[in-house]
């Protein structure tokens, strides 16, 4: 055979395997978002770190719609995908808040980071496992951990010239704990990809999205904090009342019984 044609046969084979490379190549790619982090995290320089915990979302978030949209999963994939959202939302975060504001609480401070890491790695793998046999794909058990990293990394982005003084990095705990305990809750959070808002049916879903984009590009720093705060306050929101709903009703005060006999 004509060594041209038989490359001309082999472009669709070749062009197949780069389609089932892509998905991996952006977990890798999140994986690297995750470690500049780090390195940016350590030069002090909090602005840039933030905001690559935020390009690994959107990369996370790019190389499962690929993975799915080319029929290419694979159990080699999603234990590639866990590893680096381990790195992206677990561990630099976990850095970014410690040096940007809780390194004056010293033990207490890179303790809390440890905490946080642990609850992120426990997240993933109880993910694993739950996924391969989750029937409501509407729902995630626990807060997701991009959307966990979200909060640190808003926060961050939002006042990124650090924190100095002992007493205000106490107040800077919350923003890493809270999240990490969510992690590992069982509290139901909405799977953002699952929502449907009928954005074919009713254009004022799609007006609202174009108002969350214009807010982004005009005060990225407040939109994405507001953002962030919103998603995991709604979920506490919806779990708290339905809580109170299924509170059972009190019990009704027992009849009167007869009045005592006169002696």
């Amino acid at each position: 055979m004509n060594p041209l044609t038989r490359r001309r046969e082999d472009r669709p084979e070749r062009f197949r395997r780069g389609v089932y490379l892509l998905p991996s190549m952006m977990t890798v790619s999140n994986l690297l978002c995750g470690y500049a982090s780090l390195v940016y995290s350590t030069r002090g320089d909090f602005d840039t770190a933030a905001v690559l915990i935020g390009v690994a979302m959107v990369v996370d978030t790019l190389d499962g719609y690929f993975a799915r949209l080319t029929h290419s999963q694979s159990a080699f994939g999603a234990e590639l995908d866990s590893l680096a959202d381990v790195v992206s939302f677990g561990v630099a975060p976990a850095i970014l808040a410690f040096t940007w504001g809780l390194w004056p609480l010293g033990r207490f401070g890179w303790a809390a980071g440890f905490v946080y890491v642990t609850a992120a790695a426990v997240r993933l793998a109880r993910f694993n496992i739950q996924g391969m046999t989750a029937s409501d794909k509407r729902y995630f058990a626990g807060l997701p951990s991009p959307a966990a990293a979200s909060v640190t990394a808003s926060t961050v982005f939002l006042y990124p010239w650090g924190v100095q003084d002992p007493r205000i990095a106490a107040l800077a705990l919350p923003m890493l704990l809270l999240p990490g305990f969510l992690m590992v809750s069982t509290i139901r959070f909405r799977s953002v990809k699952a929502i449907d808002l009928g954005w074919r049916r009713s254009p004022v879903w799609l007006l609202a999205g174009s108002v969350v984009i214009a807010a982004i590009v005009i005060h990225p720093r407040i939109a994405l904090v507001v953002l962030s705060y919103t998603y995991v306050l709604a979920a506490l929101v919806i779990f708290i009342y339905g809580r109170l709903r299924r509170r059972p009703p009190a019990t009704a005060a027992a009849p009167a019984g007869p009045p005592p006999a006169d002696v």
